[in-house]
């Protein structure tokens, strides 16, 4: 490894000429895309230092998720296609803010720190997203690699799960599943295809969709799913154009404007699904016979899958640790519900997906799923081989296999590696044909808490601090004060605040339980925000 080549390179290439401070968040860098050349060479180059760090192949996404078209990021992807490792942010976001000439001192030190072995082969997994800028980030990241004597191969345009699929695929040397889009998806396909069986319990459930893709990368896959599930579920897909991305159309969207596209014809009492721009979020929704809106969102879909999952645990005989985990997001009226209704386990931890993912992992099988969408189910390899095991056992009663043998397809619909907008759709499906729902006899398992969702620009969101989950608010001093006296005036009342991972933003979620009041709890919660943390405008 030649570090006065890796300098020279990143000074007379991809020179810093941004002088702000960016930030490596829950989900890696995001911000303009002009800004994002210099930050894509060295993310290529720590890719390939953390490829040698852990002696396996590390993915590279170029994603800004549901932003704008204007915006773009990048996040890398560890070896098992969680995110990466906390500690390493810091030095992800260091790097990529030294100036040009600290580059060689940065990286030799980060591999002294690291005591990484600069012999060890590297190599990087590639994808973007369908933005007009992430190509030349791409060669950006490339350029990285290279300069780092790092190899790499470069997959173009694909969803993020799919990246975390072929990372975590290429690692366990295709025991997951077969390391190319091909096998990604007859893998999903080909377990759901198995797992629906004949028809469905009852004729409420209709097997047709109609699919929002965000004018994203997710319409390439949907198109491939529609292809390969012909005859099991009609897919009609809509906003895919290569434009307009995440304008006015997305889950995150439909999540916060609690709308419908309005390029989606939508039709009473009719299942509609919209992901986001690179496909790991996805919200249901309807609108009812008076043009009523109904969001079913990532709490509805956690609710759902968790009550399958315990039916087909309770028929198999399986001792298995069931647990759902959520963050302070989630509406009351779920966690109520699978508190005590379902009588599952329930974690609160705080928002990002690497919070989520690594405390479902402490049970045999772990549900997480925030309130946009974004989500999946982890099972630990032990209950996989206990599911299998009692699916093929001549001990087990005809039921139990059948139920053992239906998780056993489930485990393969679900991309475990990461939330997957069009695999957490398969996984809805599947339940709702099994349980022989529409979307009513769905929505009608519990009542949501009204709630209101706003955003607060700030000078700084570093002057947030939060603890138990993100629930309270520690600093500024006197905010959760504020708070605590705001929602103690309505009844089921509450509110928390926090500070985006990737702009100046502080995010205020309320919720209570008379819909004319979430608005005043969100709005007098805003004021105290801007009033105390030094707010510059409410959107």
């Amino acid at each position: 490894m030649d570090f006065s080549v890796i300098e020279n390179v990143g000074k007379t290439q991809h020179p810093k000429t941004y002088d702000g401070h960016i930030q490596y968040g829950t989900a890696g860098f995001r911000t303009r895309a002009t800004i994002l050349d210099h930050v894509l060479y060295r993310m290529g180059v720590l890719a390939v230092l953390r490829s040698k760090a852990k002696n396996a192949v590390i993915g590279l996404m170029i994603t800004a998720s549901h932003n704008p078209e204007c915006d773009n990021g990048v996040k890398l992807v560890d070896p098992a296609g969680e995110m990466l490792e906390a500690s390493w942010e810091k030095i992800a976001t260091e790097l990529a803010n030294v100036n040009d000439s600290d580059i060689s001192s940065t990286v030799q030190r980060i591999i002294s720190e690291q005591n990484i072995s600069i012999n060890t082969p590297a190599s990087v997994i590639i994808g973007r997203d369908t933005r007009t800028s992430s190509a030349a980030l791409a060669n950006s990241s490339i350029a990285g690699i290279t300069a780092a004597n790092g190899t790499f191969k470069n997959f173009g345009v694909i969803t993020t799960p799919q990246l975390h699929y072929l990372v975590v695929c290429t690692n366990t040397n295709g025991s997951y599943g077969d390391a190319t889009l091909e096998g990604y998806y007859r893998k999903l396909s080909n377990a759901f295809k198995s797992i629906r069986g004949g028809s469905p319990s009852s004729d409420k459930y209709v097997p047709s969709v109609k699919l929002d893709a965000a004018n994203g990368v997710g319409a390439i896959a949907a198109r491939e799913f529609k292809k390969q599930l012909e005859g099991f579920l009609n897919i009609e897909i809509y906003n895919v154009a290569n434009e307009n991305l995440n304008h006015e159309c997305g889950a995150d969207y439909v999540k916060v404007q609690q709308v419908p596209p309005a390029t989606v014809p939508v039709e009473i009492n009719c299942r509609c699904v919209s992901i986001d721009g690179d496909a790991d979020r996805v919200v249901y929704y309807y609108v009812d016979e008076k043009a009523k809106f109904h969001l079913l969102d990532g709490d509805r879909i956690a609710t759902l899958v968790a009550g399958y999952f315990k039916e087909l645990l309770n028929k198999s005989g399986l001792n298995l640790k069931l647990g759902l985990v959520q963050t302070a997001y989630a509406n009351g009226g779920s966690t109520h519900y699978i508190e005590n209704v379902l009588k599952i386990p329930v974690a609160c931890v705080p928002t990002g997906v690497k919070h989520l993912h690594h405390k479902a992992l402490e049970f045999d099988i772990g549900i997480y799923f925030e309130a946009n969408g974004h989500g999946t189910v982890v099972f630990k390899d032990s209950a996989i081989e206990a599911i299998r095991e009692t699916s093929a056992s001549s001990d087990s009663s005809t039921a139990q296999k059948d139920a053992a043998s239906k998780l056993a397809s489930a485990i393969e619909v679900i991309n475990q590696t990461v939330g997957d907008a069009l695999s957490d759709m398969l996984l809805v499906e599947t339940i709702l044909h099994a349980n022989g729902w529409d979307v009513l006899a769905w929505e009608s398992s519990y009542n949501d808490l009204p709630n209101k969702q706003v955003k607060v620009k700030v000078e700084d969101r570093n002057v947030i601090s939060t603890t138990d989950a993100e629930r309270k608010c520690v600093k500024p001093v006197g905010l959760q004060e504020e708070i605590d006296k705001i929602v103690s005036r309505y009844p089921k009342g509450r509110s928390f605040i926090r500070a985006s991972g990737t702009e100046d933003v502080v995010r205020v979620y309320a919720e209570c339980e008379n819909s004319t009041d979430v608005e005043k709890i969100a709005q007098d919660v805003a004021s105290a925000v801007r009033r105390l943390a030094g707010g510059v405008s409410l959107s």
